[in-house]
């Protein structure tokens, strides 16, 4: 497990450098300054639940059971559905994406908290 978390959170913290340059260079005149607002929300998640999936890889060397798991799962589905519904309602114009927006902070926030009943339970 703490390969697959260190690996998966280290490429999504690249493709959050990826995204961010993508939007301060390739954006920039392409859109407003509201949708560069929303990218930069997006790339900062992106960046920081791909530090807390490589936290909980680190963590697994200490930390047992399926409270860990759980949290690097929420980590990357709440990074898939957040981070890529804003990327998506940005490039698409499409706002009815920003449904699915709640739905990956929700899962953002069960991975903080199964993280730290993680710690509790060790």
């Amino acid at each position: 497990m703490k390969r697959s978390w260190i690996l998966l959170g280290a490429l999504s913290a690249a493709l959050a450098v990826i995204t961010g340059a993508f939007a301060a260079h390739g954006l920039r005149g392409q859109i407003d300054a509201a949708g560069l607002a929303i990218w930069d929300t997006a790339s900062r998640y992106q960046m920081v639940h791909a530090l807390a999936m490589v936290a909980v890889g680190l963590a697994s060397e200490r930390l047992r059971g399926r409270a860990l798991a759980a949290a690097g799962v929420c980590f990357l589905l709440g990074t898939l559905l957040f981070c890529g519904s804003l990327y998506a309602l940005v490039l698409s114009g499409i706002r009815g994406l920003g449904m699915v927006t709640p739905i990956g902070g929700v899962a953002f926030i069960a991975g903080w908290l199964c993280l730290a009943w993680a710690a509790v339970r060790s």
